[in-house]
């Protein structure tokens, strides 16, 4: 004890000033990268990209550049051009030594963007942008078109300048811009491969958000190379029916509005579909608020506002009737909120939420007035909005008394599982399984393959309710989807409890046909809409069962599909048994299907990869239709939440 005092008291004694660490410079990004762009993850990768796109699409909202290409590298780096202003390439006035475009490059909190005339607004709030890309790289080639001549800087190791800035000619055909060139650093991100489809998805929105802006990317990479150009001239109603694109419009008319102060500008485009989910994407000064902030606030109180005013001049709402819920009015609502402001208050360098007050009165004011106006001019369509936001109310009424329904049933049924559940003994969620089979006689032969101490099984007859398409209180009077909900134990939607879960392996186990792949689909569908933690908890796996089987000399061997017979047939070329074809689970040996998808002992139970990238896409198939593009962007963010057997 006294020897433990001693080292206690030393180690205290020798922290003293000289133990202070002063991060200059770009020390502070290279130490931290969380900090300026969220992660070291593919995420904060194509952050750095963001980051040279925004400034160039500052120069589009001031209104001196219209157009912008974006091109991925074949040795790996990127290279962002504009044809805007060029950045100043003079000495700085207070840091004559400098180059404008050098402290630009260098410094943390230098740009255009904190006071003077350089921009009114800009996707910049903490001037670290182009900065913190220069930290992050290896190499940073910076190139300026400027007064007739062609500027050039390098940076190596993490923003380190070879050279001062320096012309070495004059620019080409007389042309004005930026050009950034840079290269991630490896030692800092835990990949440096970009992924083009997120790239390009990323500017054809700022292309939606820029009227008229013309943005090309170019992949040069081997074996990727491609080439795509988007301009809309349409703007954010060209967004919103490209969102729509996939979904029944519930009228062909799109609603857009907008309305500016001296310091702020509001842009408003919505349109509603036939469906039972609200798409609102919202964005300031280009930069997308994933979570929303004052102006989306604003536009969803002035929504509810204006809709309920609206019904009850009309008499669609009687004097003794309660106002419809926001809820009720944006159901099927696709809506694109983009603001522009000089000072935007972000939170975070991310930029994930926007903070400015005035920004909500101003959004609130301009939807309070415009859609007002649209409303009158267009009766038959507001009348539509309203007929469907009233169904929208009376079904969520109807869903809670549903909900009450079934919480009094459980209460006094005890437990209130399902009757056709064969349960597992063990009581013990962390060990226990439960796998959803399609029939009772995949159930039976389950039952036999089963291990009865920890494995549950749960036959569902055909295919489930598409609940992508049907509404909550019709969802909750569906047999399957209520015999679902009571298995797993842990409630529905808002109220879906996940540590309350009864298995901690929630198996969708379905045939290996186009039928078991559409209810496995249906499946999915239903977990990510209404029991989201329990896919983003990682507790649903897929269990693949085999569609072929054959011997190779006494050892029967397992294929799971088409792909995976004629991969076997290339390895075995003179291969000469049958392949059976194991239609449905109902038909296999309880042995086989024991082996081949019910014991994840066999092999690694965690399998991730191009199978797991397309079961996102079959719940997209569900989700978004044939829109591609949406698809993709939901494999890229949702795909990693999804678990699978290996078989």
């Amino acid at each position: 004890m006294a020897l433990r005092d001693e080292q206690v008291r030393q180690a205290s004694s020798s922290y003293d000033a000289g133990d202070i660490t002063v991060l200059e410079g770009l020390d502070p990004v290279r130490k931290r990268p969380g900090m300026y762009i969220g992660s070291t993850g593919p995420t904060g990768l194509h952050h750095l990209i963001w980051e040279v796109v925004d400034n160039a699409v500052d120069e589009a909202m001031a209104g001196y550049c219209t157009r912008i290409d974006v091109v991925l590298l074949a040795d790996g780096g990127v290279r962002v051009s504009d044809n805007g202003r060029g950045i100043p390439t003079g000495p700085h006035p207070q840091y004559p030594e400098s180059s404008a475009a050098e402290l630009v490059l260098t410094t943390l909190h230098a740009g255009g963007k904190f006071g003077g005339s350089g921009y009114k607004v800009s996707g910049g709030l903490h001037g670290v942008g182009v900065s913190v890309v220069n930290a992050l790289s290896t190499r940073l080639l910076l190139e300026i078109d400027r007064e007739g001549d062609h500027h050039v800087m390098e940076f190596v190791d993490g923003g380190r300048p070879t050279d001062k800035l320096h012309v070495t000619g004059p620019a080409p055909r007389g042309r004005t811009g930026t050009t950034v060139s840079f290269w991630p650093d490896p030692s800092i991100f835990e990949e440096t491969e970009f992924r083009a489809q997120t790239v390009i998805e990323r500017l054809q929105i700022m292309a939606f958000l820029n009227r008229g802006l013309e943005i090309r990317f170019t992949d040069e990479r081997a074996e990727r190379e491609q080439k795509t150009t988007y301009q809309y001239s349409g703007g954010i109603v060209d967004f919103v029916k490209h969102l729509n694109a996939s979904k029944e419009a519930l009228f062909r008319k799109v609603c857009s509005f907008d309305q500016s102060e001296e310091t702020m500008e509001v842009d408003i485009a919505l349109q509603w579909n036939t469906g039972f989910h609200e798409s609102i994407h919202s964005f300031a000064n280009g930069i997308s608020t994933i979570e929303g902030g004052m102006h989306e606030e604003g536009f969803k109180k002035a929504l509810t506002n204006v809709v309920n005013k609206y019904a009850r001049a009309r008499g669609s709402l009687k004097d003794k009737e309660l106002n419809l819920q926001g809820e009720d009015i944006r159901e099927g609502l696709t809506a694109i909120i983009s603001v522009r402001l000089q000072d935007p208050q972000f939170e975070g360098q991310t930029k994930a939420k926007l903070g400015n007050v005035p920004m909500r009165s101003l959004v609130e004011k301009a939807t309070n007035e415009k859609l007002a106006e649209w409303f009158e001019e267009n009766p038959r369509e507001a009348n539509q909005v309203v007929q469907k936001a009233t169904l929208a109310a009376r079904a969520r009424m109807a869903a809670r008394q549903a909900r009450d329904l079934t919480r009094r049933k459980s209460a006094l049924d005890g437990a209130g599982l399902p009757g056709k559940l064969v349960d597992c003994s063990s009581r013990e969620p962390r060990e226990s399984e439960i796998f959803i089979v399609e029939g009772n006689s995949a159930g039976g032969s389950a039952k036999d393959a089963r291990n009865p101490r920890t494995q549950a099984i749960l036959p569902i007859r055909g295919k489930i309710l598409n609940v992508e398409r049907a509404r909550v209180d019709k969802m909750l009077k569906n047999t399957e989807i209520q015999a679902l909900i009571s298995a797993i134990g842990a409630g529905l939607a808002d109220e879906f409890d996940v540590s309350k879960i009864r298995y901690h392996k929630v198996i969708l186990l379905a045939d290996a046909d186009v039928d078991g792949s559409h209810i496995r689909t249906l499946l999915l569908t239903f977990f990510f809409r209404q029991m989201k933690p329990l896919v983003e908890g990682g507790f649903v796996y897929v269990a693949q069962p085999p569609l072929y089987s054959t011997l190779v000399g006494k050892e029967k061997v397992y294929l799971k599909d088409d792909t995976a017979k004629e991969a076997f047939l290339r390895e075995h070329p003179n291969h000469k048994a049958e392949f059976q074809r194991l239609k449905g689970l109902g038909e296999m040996d309880f042995a086989e299907l024991r082996d081949t998808t019910m014991d994840p002992g066999r092999r690694s139970l965690l399998q991730v990869g191009v199978e797991q990238a397309a079961l996102a896409d079959e719940v997209c198939s569900v989700l978004m239709g044939e829109d591609v593009e949406s698809r993709r962007h939901f494999i890229q963010t949702n795909a990693k939440d999804v678990r699978f057997l290996d078989i």
